[in-house]
C-alpha cells in the first residue's frame, strides 16, 4: 500500500507542478504583452508629437515663404528705394553689350 501513495504522491506532485509552470507561462505571456502593448502606444503618441511639430513647422516656413516673396517684391524695393532717398534713372543705365 505504501507503494500506491508514493505513485498517487508523485503523479499529483507532476500535475501540481505542470499547472504552476503553465500559470506563470499564461502570467508571463500576459506581462509581456502588456508590456509591448505600452511600448508601441508610447511609440504612436511620439511619432503624432513629431507630426504636429512638423506640420507646425511647415506652416511657419510658408509664413515666412510668403513674407520673403512680398518683401521681395519690385513694388516694395522700390518704395523702400524711395525712403532710402534713391531714385529710378533710366539714363544711368548701360547695357553691357554697346
Amino acid at each position: 500500500m505504501k507503494k500506491k501513495k508514493t505513485k498517487t504522491k508523485k503523479k499529483n506532485n507532476s500535475f501540481r507542478k505542470l499547472v504552476a509552470v503553465i500559470a506563470i507561462s499564461l502570467s508571463f505571456a500576459a506581462t509581456t504583452r502588456v508590456f509591448f502593448t505600452a511600448t508601441l502606444s508610447k511609440i504612436n503618441y511620439e511619432v503624432e508629437v513629431e507630426k504636429q511639430q512638423i506640420e507646425d513647422q511647415e506652416k511657419t516656413n510658408e509664413s515666412l515663404t510668403m513674407i520673403i516673396n512680398e518683401l521681395a517684391s519690385l513694388n516694395k524695393i522700390d518704395e523702400v528705394a524711395q525712403q532710402q532717398g534713391l531714385s529710378y534713372n533710366n539714363n544711368n543705365i548701360r547695357s553691357v553689350g554697346e
